[in-house]
């Protein structure tokens, strides 16, 4: 079963930066295209970063710019560049499958624990 484990969030003041990882196991990750998502309290999850398997990448309007989405697949891991942070950038941070593509186990999507990025004014 593939499994997903985020990591790298915490606390950060506004204008400062931070970098997520995302381990990913159970699958081959260089044939995947990936992609960071992020859901505020009472908000619908959204898209922030995609990179296909051959490095291509796209962004959400609101970060693009200060983020950067880069994929290691040796080390099976993808990763969130996040600079200049701003508080509305407060949320749980997941990675998965980009787009229509998200993990499954049994048949349902599968999402990790995520980690959550908290931004201070």
């Amino acid at each position: 079963q593939v499994q997903l484990v985020e990591s790298g969030g915490g606390l950060v003041q506004a204008g400062g930066s931070l970098r997520l990882s995302c381990v990913v196991s159970g699958t081959i990750l260089s044939s995947k295209a990936m992609g960071w998502y992020r859901q505020a309290p009472g908000k619908q999850r959204e898209m922030v970063a995609i990179i296909s398997s051959v490095g291509s990448t796209n962004y959400a309007e609101a970060v693009k710019g200060r983020f950067t989405i880069s994929r290691d697949n040796a080390k099976n891991t993808v990763y969130l560049q996040m600079n200049t942070v701003k508080p509305e950038d407060t949320a749980v941070y997941y990675c998965n499958g980009a787009g229509i593509y998200t993990f499954k186990r049994g048949g349902y999507d599968y999402w990790g624990q995520g980690t959550q990025v908290t931004v201070s004014s």
